[in-house]
């Protein structure tokens, strides 16, 4: 789960009739945990091929993680498709690559429940801890807790269900809260924070997996405001009659 192999963020825009569509990697991740042992509360795992969430109460402690994505891109592409200020977000999804827990840091795969937040605070730092080199430079658990987290200000994107698998990709489709919609149609950057329920153990790929393809995935669906179609087809109409007249 060490492996680090840095390859640039994934930025891909597909444009498909009235929709438009981009995805990315993250520009930075990283899990932090209670762990077995007080000490690990204070230790960062920025720099680890691996994400984890686990529920309080796992015999290798609780694990948390959080995501940080650049939406620059995706407010370029649908201006550019669109025109400014003249499209809404219609979905957004994370893809994440369930991974087997080869390391004795990590708890058992086990299936839950698991929740995905938006947070509004992305001031976290990734850090260059590892499953082998703990660091304290970086987000932490404690750090988490104390200067990261908002309540009444971060916001539930929904409750999910992960079945233990160990292999595959998964795709999550995310409430579109106030906090992770304004980010999109700004272009800002916006932070994910994962947390697990019900005995739920879930371990995933991270940014710095080798497999490009398996690294987390978020998906931003546009689509024109329906005022600006509707005065398109009128248009289209309009034309369409003015050329008939005219052969007439």
């Amino acid at each position: 789960m060490n492996r680090r192999l840095i390859i640039p963020a994934l930025a891909v825009a597909v444009v498909s009739g009235t929709a438009a569509q981009f995805q990315s990697n993250p520009t930075a991740d990283a899990f932090v945990t209670t762990g077995p042992t007080q000490n690990l509360r204070d230790s960062n795992y920025g720099a680890t091929g691996a994400l984890g969430i686990s529920a309080p109460g796992s015999a290798n402690g609780e694990f948390q993680t959080l995501l940080r994505f650049d939406l620059s891109g995706a407010k370029a592409l649908f201006d550019t498709q669109f025109g400014p200020g003249l499209w809404a977000i219609e979905s957004m999804s994370l893809q994440l690559t369930a991974s087997p827990a080869n390391n004795p840091l990590f708890n058992p795969n086990a299936p839950g429940a698991f929740n995905i937040h938006w947070l509004q605070n992305d001031g976290w730092v990734e850090g260059p801890g590892t499953t082998g080199v703990p660091s304290s430079s970086g987000i932490t658990f404690n750090g988490l807790q104390s200067a990261f987290l908002t309540p009444g200000s971060d916001q539930d994107l929904g409750s999910f269900s992960y079945g233990g698998a160990s292999t595959g990709s998964s795709a999550y489709s995310l409430s579109l809260g106030a906090g992770l919609a304004q980010d999109a149609l700004t272009g800002d950057i916006t932070s994910l924070w994962l947390s697990a329920g019900d005995g739920t153990s879930y371990l995933f790929n991270s940014r710095s997996f080798s497999i490009a393809g398996s690294r987390p995935l978020l998906t931003v669906v546009a689509v024109p405001e329906p005022r600006v179609w509707g005065m398109a087809l009128v248009g289209t109409v309009v034309i369409l009659w003015s050329r008939w007249r005219a052969r007439l």
